[in-house]
Formats: structure tokens, C-alpha cells, sequence
């Protein structure tokens, strides 16, 4: 395949590619296979009618978009390979033109890896990051634990205290008329606990089950609703019942029912454990992402749009499947949000930049360094991985393909990097 090459600015390449008359001739085929049943042609039954009769009633170009659809990936990815450019982005393609008897030409503008010029990157220079688990903290996390495992009691002719769980019925309105999201039925409200309005929960204490309470509160400016923020609203609540919360005691069967220990002391002693391994793994991260932030700065180079664009949509992606988990779609929490689709991206452009900053950098080092993942270090990773799934190295290995597998690769080779970038710094 003749593959031509335009530099139209930097990063941003317009390749020309062919596909022969013969291969677009055999999707064309294919188009007519699969589309000949969808056309009614006088004189023939319905899927019967040749493909020239077909296209002599509806022009060739009846099966144009099915038949480059079929040519067009393998075609693009063999000009890609020829061209020998390193593809980060989505690319905008084109059919140039389609003539009988002729080769399909497409364009197809791609954006290309940016070139980095490292700066110092040994020796960097940061302050020490360290997180000390006090003896609140164990306090903190034991009480969590403990309120998770509390009864809530309901309790008759009990005036609504701070602490307390009302349920409620409650309808919203601005300027007399209702909006949405407003209206809740059955919620278990905890007095104090900050997740309503401000104003809200405070204006139900000292009422009891069967009172009708008008709570009128002001959306703050910043409120995620764009057309309710900095309104006054009057919410029509019912207090249904009042819960209270009975904790269990913080002894020795407390500590069994909860853990896999007998006593509280033994039980403290791995509330401990896992707040000093949470907090060693927090400063190691932080210290990993100021080191590589510092080495991101030292270096010259510039993000191409289309990088941070397809970064967002990586990140949009992964959001919308942490969505589906809690079984809510990316549209309810748009519409619960009150937010666009452009307003939303906006929100990881920043972080979608750095991504990629840190990742370009990192790579670079990776390449003058010559850091690389070994058969053996790979093989170790791909043994503790097959034990997280409960599946047999030789069952993951033959579901893996050569590209997720040499995604790991890169994976564990940055990783190494970052290591050195660490063990090199210089941490006052």
C-alpha cells in the first residue's frame, strides 16, 4: 500500500491511503449478501434481484457505506503500520472519492505523539510526605464500625433530636410550584449529618411522628442544580417516624461479631495495623505524584487537544462503568445533576492533562533509561493476577491478547521507572 504523508502543523499528520478495486469490489459483495433481502424490485422476489438490477435503480453508491465500513479498519490500521507514526488520538477520516474501476482513496488527519525534552529528572528535590495514625484515628475508624452495626429502634412520641433518624415525606417547591427532584418518600434522614440543604435538618428538631413542618431553606450559590441555585424553597415535609440508634457495646463480643478476633484489644491492634498500611500507601503515592509533577515541569513539550479529548473520553468511560455498578446511567446523573454533557467533560480536562503529561514524561524517562519489564517479572504478575481471578495462569494467559499483554508490560515498566525517580530524589 502507497501511503502518502502531509505535515499540516505539529503533531498532526494527513495520511492518504488506498484500497484496491478488487477488495472494495469483493465488500461490495458482502453489502449486497447481507443488504439484498431490503429491496423490492419490480419483477424479481423480495432479496432475489441481481446486484447490478439494484443498483441500476438505486445507484451504486447503494452499498458505498456498508462496503467501506468493511475495508476501511484493515485498511487504515496497514497505513498506520506503513507510515511507522505513533497514533494517540482518534482520527478524522475521509473518503476522498469513489469512481468505478478505480481504487477507493481515503484521508485520514491523525494526531501524533509529541516529541518531550527532558529536563533533570535524578536528584529532584521534594519535601517529605508522612501520615501518623494517632490514637483518634483508631477511635474514629472503631466508632464507624461500630455505628454500622448499630439497631435503629423506633421510637413512639419522641421529639427529633441531633443524632436521631427521621423518616420522612418531603415535596420541594420555588415560587409556589414544584420542581424536579424535590419530592422523596420513606427517607431515612439523619438529623445533623449535613447530606440535606443546610438549613434543612436543623428546622425538624423537636418535631414527632404525624407533624406536618414547613422548611424553608436557600439553595447555596454553588448548588449542582444550575436553575435552583441561590433560590429560596419551601419544602412540605411529614415526619413519619423517629429511629434512634442503639450501638452495641465496644467489648470482647463486639469485637467476634465484627472481626476475626476475640478480643477488643487484638481487634485495635488491626484497626491500627490497616490505618499505618492505608497511611504509608497514601504517602507513597503523594510522593510518587509530586516526584513525577516535578520531572513533568523540568521538562519542554507540548499536549496535543486531541490527547486531552481522548483522555476525557478514557475517563468519561470509566466514570459511566462506576455508574452502572451503583445501577444508575450516565443520563439520570446528568439530569439529577443538572448538568450537559460538555459541562461534565469540562470537569476531568485538568486531570485528563495531567494524565497525559505525567505519562508522556514518565515514558520518556522509561525510553533513555532503557527500562524494560522482563519475561520473569512479567511472569510473576500474570501468576499473582490469575490468583486475584481464582484461574489458572494457562486459562488467563490464553484469554489475554498480544496487546493486553504488552499493555502490562508498559504498565510495569512505568511503574519501574517511577521507582527510580523516587529512590533517586532527594526527600528532606
Amino acid at each position: 500500500m502507497a501511503v502518502k504523508q502531509e505535515q499540516i502543523e505539529k503533531n498532526l499528520v494527513k495520511l492518504t491511503f488506498e484500497v484496491s478495486v478488487e477488495d472494495f469490489n469483493k465488500a461490495i459483495n458482502k453489502a449486497y449478501a447481507k443488504n439484498a433481502k431490503k429491496f423490492n424490485i419490480p419483477g424479481f422476489r423480495k432479496g432475489k434481484a441481481p446486484r447490478a438490477i439494484i443498483e441500476k435503480y438505486y445507484t451504486p453508491a447503494v452499498f458505498y457505506d456498508d462496503a467501506v465500513n468493511d475495508v476501511l479498519p484493515a485498511a487504515y490500521d496497514a497505513a498506520i503500520e506503513e507510515s511507522g507514526l505513533d497514533v494517540v488520538a482518534r482520527p478524522e477520516i475521509d473518503v476522498e472519492e469513489i469512481k468505478k474501476g478505480e481504487p477507493v482513496v481515503f484521508t485520514a488527519l491523525v494526531t501524533t505523539k509529541p516529541e518531550v525534552v527532558l529536563g533533570e529528572y535524578k536528584g529532584i528535590e521534594i519535601e517529605k510526605i508522612d501520615y501518623t495514625v494517632t490514637e483518634e484515628d483508631v477511635d474514629k475508624d472503631i466508632e464507624a464500625t461500630r455505628k454500622k452495626n448499630a439497631r435503629l429502634i423506633t421510637v413512639d412520641d419522641k421529639a427529633v433530636a441531633t443524632g436521631d433518624i427521621a423518616v420522612i415525606d418531603f415535596e420541594g417547591f420555588v415560587d409556589g410550584k414544584p420542581f424536579d427532584g424535590g419530592k422523596g418518600e420513606n427517607h431515612e434522614l439523619e438529623i445533623g449529618s449535613g447530606t440535606f440543604i443546610p438549613g434543612f435538618e436543623d428546622q425538624l428538631i423537636g418535631a414527632k411522628a404525624g407533624d406536618l413542618v414547613d422548611v424553608n431553606v436557600t439553595f447555596p450559590e454553588d448548588y449542582h442544580a444550575k436553575e435552583l441555585a441561590g433560590e429560596d424553597a419551601l419544602f412540605k415535609v411529614t415526619v413519619k417516624e423517629v429511629k434512634i440508634r442503639e450501638l452495641p457495646e465496644l467489648d470482647d463480643d463486639f469485637a467476634s461479631e465484627v472481626s476475626e478476633f476475640d478480643t477488643m484489644n487484638e481487634f485495635r491492634a488491626d484497626v491500627r495495623k490497616k490505618l499505618e498500611a492505608a497511611a504509608e500507601n497514601k504517602a507513597k503515592a503523594e510522593t510518587e505524584d509530586k516526584v513525577v509533577e516535578v520531572a513533568v515541569k523540568n521538562a519542554e513539550f507540548e499536549v496535543p487537544d486531541a490527547m486531552v479529548e481522548a483522555q476525557i473520553d478514557n475517563n468519561v468511560r470509566d466514570f459511566e462503568q462506576r455508574m452502572a455498578y451503583q445501577g444508575m446511567n450516565i443520563d439520570l446523573y446528568m439530569q439529577y445533576t443538572g448538568q450537559t454533557m460538555e459541562q461534565f467533560r469540562e470537569q476531568f480536562r485538568d486531570r485528563a492533562r495531567k494524565q497525559i503529561e505525567g505519562s508522556l514524561v514518565i515514558e520518556a524517562i522509561m525510553k533513555k533509561e532503557g527500562i524494560e519489564t522482563g519475561p520473569e517479572e512479567l511472569e510473576l504478575n500474570l501468576v499473582d493476577m490469575a490468583k486475584k481471578y481464582n484461574m489458572e495462569l494457562d486459562k488467563l494467559k490464553e484469554l489475554m491478547s498480544d496487546r493486553e499483554i504488552e499493555g502490562i508490560k508498559r504498565d510495569m515498566a512505568m511503574n519501574k521507572t517511577i521507582e527510580m525517580l523516587v529512590n533517586n530524589a532527594v526527600i528532606k
